[in-house]
């Protein structure tokens, strides 16, 4: 099961620099950080050859060695490659047969909802309203591709100056392919009570995670609690879910998509136009600590990009000069879902969303002019602000 934090991307911390030990390259990536770690195995950011920044996900020995994972990775893998949309990260790259097998995705720059809930506390009602539109878009994307994500989950969500990524679709079952025990693949909490109980699973299970992933945005709790696997997955198939603190816009929809039998749950698209509607077609507007945060990892990225090759003691250096220019890229900070955004922010121009090879399925920042959207003092971009102009930290 993919670990609680494993974004893909830097779990909680931000990027790092790699260790002794770590390939310099794997296919024809250069790697040149840590991203994070998790239950399949280490996630780096790493360059394609066309100067694209990219998260590269190198299976652990433990599923490497087996068989039946291969195979299912290969085809989870094949079929991850045909999902488009706006706000999914896209797979632009594997080798299921290369030892140890790695996936490569494009590169998003930005914290997971997780981490940026953990830090800041719970987002605002037309925000969470608008990051709902914009998850229902994504999963109907996967959904359209006969692929069930799984596994959806606040950690399994980016948080772009352009909106939200899910990132790490259909994975999951490859590894549910190796596993030799009854151990779920998945999150409790987060998890269906269908998939809780090992059964056959829909888009509704889906949804379910949709639902559990907008209660926590909104409220900064988790709506079944904290605990074991055991007492969440009893929680989940027996108990309602604590939706104390949902706004009444968001309650009913929410209630809906937690409801135990999944055919009493409304399908994607009642999630994306109920949303759409409350967010009233405004940008996914996010309060400056969470603009902030965003800036920093963009500036963090492009830190990183420039010092690539140098010693771990510059490497090092790089996450503290970047945090400070992602502090003063952000001032003003209204991240604005589209004016600045991944698209633009890539580092040497590597935008995350032309082309494919940028970051995804396992990452969360995407270098750049570390632009937080539009300054509202000025209407100053953001990323030409003393983030980007003064090359992050330079």
């Amino acid at each position: 099961m993919f670990g609680r934090r494993e974004a893909g991307g830097m779990s909680g911390g931000g990027l790092k620099a790699l260790k002794d030990g770590d390939p310099a390259r794997i296919g024809p990536y250069r790697l040149l950080a840590r991203l994070g770690a998790g239950g399949m195995g280490q996630v780096y950011l790493g360059r394609s050859q066309g100067r694209r920044l990219v998260a590269v996900k190198v299976v652990h020995p433990h599923f490497a060695d087996n068989a039946s994972f291969r195979r299912r990775f290969a085809k989870e893998v094949a079929a991850a490659r045909r999902i488009g949309g706006f706000y999914t990260a896209q797979v632009v790259d594997a080798d299921p047969d290369a030892e140890p097998p790695w996936l490569v995705t494009e590169y998003i720059a930005g914290p997971t909802l997780q981490d940026a809930v953990d830090e800041n506390g719970a987002l605002p009602e037309v925000t969470v309203a608008a990051l709902g539109a914009g998850l229902a878009e994504g999963l109907r994307a996967v959904h359209d591709q006969n692929v069930i994500h799984r596994d959806l989950k606040p950690g399994n969500v980016l948080l772009a100056q352009d909106g939200p990524r899910i990132i790490d679709f259909g994975i999951a079952r490859a590894m549910d392919a190796a596993s030799q025990s009854l151990t779920l693949v998945g999150t409790p909490g987060y998890m269906s009570p269908e998939q809780f109980l090992g059964g056959a699973i829909g888009p509704p299970s889906d949804v379910f995670c949709l639902a559990a992933v907008l209660s926590f945005a909104v409220t900064g709790r988790h709506p079944f609690g904290e605990g074991p696997a055991d007492a969440l997955g009893y929680r989940v198939r027996h108990e309602e879910p604590d939706l104390t603190g949902v706004p009444a816009s968001l309650h009913v929809l929410i209630a809906a998509g937690l409801e135990k039998d999944p055919d009493d749950r409304p399908p994607t698209a009642e999630f994306l136009d109920r949303c759409s509607a409350l967010a009233a077609d405004e940008d996914m507007f996010l309060p400056k600590k969470f603009s902030t945060m965003i800036a920093t990892r963009v500036a963090e990225t492009e830190v990183f990009a420039r010092t690539s090759g140098a010693g771990n003691s510059d490497a090092a250096n790089a996450t503290t000069e970047a945090a400070n220019t992602g502090d003063a890229g952000a001032s003003g900070g209204k991240a604005g879902g589209g004016k600045a955004g991944a698209g633009e922010a890539g580092a040497g121009g590597a935008g995350a969303r032309e082309g494919g090879a940028g970051q995804g399925g396992a990452g969360k920042a995407g270098g750049g002019k570390a632009g937080a959207g539009e300054a509202d003092s000025g209407k100053a971009d953001a990323g030409k602000a003393d983030a980007g102009k003064a090359d992050a930290g330079k």
